[in-house]
């Protein structure tokens, strides 16, 4: 079959054109911020846009407080099994009086805790990585996510924190994940509907990182 004399025309374009190349255009990258930096402190800045993402937030200055607000949330919501894969969390909480009964069966739990990587306040969002003792099951196939982070995980951008993810591992985690609230989906009938692949509720317990030291 003979080829068209339209598409004769088009394939003898694309070879004049590999033929001669024309130069890659912006050859100098720049560093330039593409947002503006944070006009608030930066604690504020990430509990404003997770609460936004229908995240629960709250801030804790002392292990102790933080110990203690966990459990009047799990009192509260009635959740007795909680799974905790993290040994310095445990031990954590423990420290601080925690008396939580801790399951080792993650698809039967009520909740998880976590901690994670760092929180980035411009989304709103919590990095998680495989380098993590939890790794990344945990946030996702609990039905509840609870983070515990302190304060100098806090970063303002995503790059701000892949650059530290780079520097502390020195090679990237296999699999890194931002969790910006609850999971959520329209796929149904168009109808915004949460925790059908994931936590159907994430909270995020934010401790000083002066308290944590002490």
């Amino acid at each position: 079959m003979k080829e068209s004399s339209s598409k004769k025309n088009i394939l003898k374009k694309i070879k004049q054109a590999l033929a001669t190349p024309v130069p890659v255009p912006f050859t100098e990258r720049t560093s330039a911020q593409i947002f503006q930096k944070p006009q608030q402190d930066i604690e504020i800045e990430f509990a404003e846009n997770f609460t936004a993402l229908q995240g629960k937030f709250s801030f804790c200055f002392s292990a102790q407080e933080l110990a203690n607000q966990i459990e009047t949330l799990l009192a509260t919501k009635g959740w007795k099994n909680i799974f905790i894969k993290d040994d310095v969390l445990q031990q954590t909480l423990q420290s601080a009086g925690s008396k939580i009964d801790y399951t080792n069966n993650l698809s039967n739990c009520d909740a998880a805790i976590t901690g994670c990587e760092y929180l980035i306040a411009r989304t709103g969002s919590i990095v998680l990585s495989t380098a993590q003792q939890s790794g990344r099951t945990v946030s996702v196939y609990a039905p509840v996510h609870i983070c515990i982070a302190y304060t100098n995980q806090l970063v303002y951008d995503i790059k701000d924190g892949l650059e530290l993810l780079q520097k502390k591992y020195q090679q990237l985690p296999s699999l890194i994940t931002f969790a910006s609230g609850p999971s959520r989906t329209a796929d149904i009938e168009k109808t915004l509907v949460t925790g059908v692949h994931g936590p159907k509720e994430v909270f995020c317990f934010l401790m000083e990182a002066k308290a944590h030291q002490e």
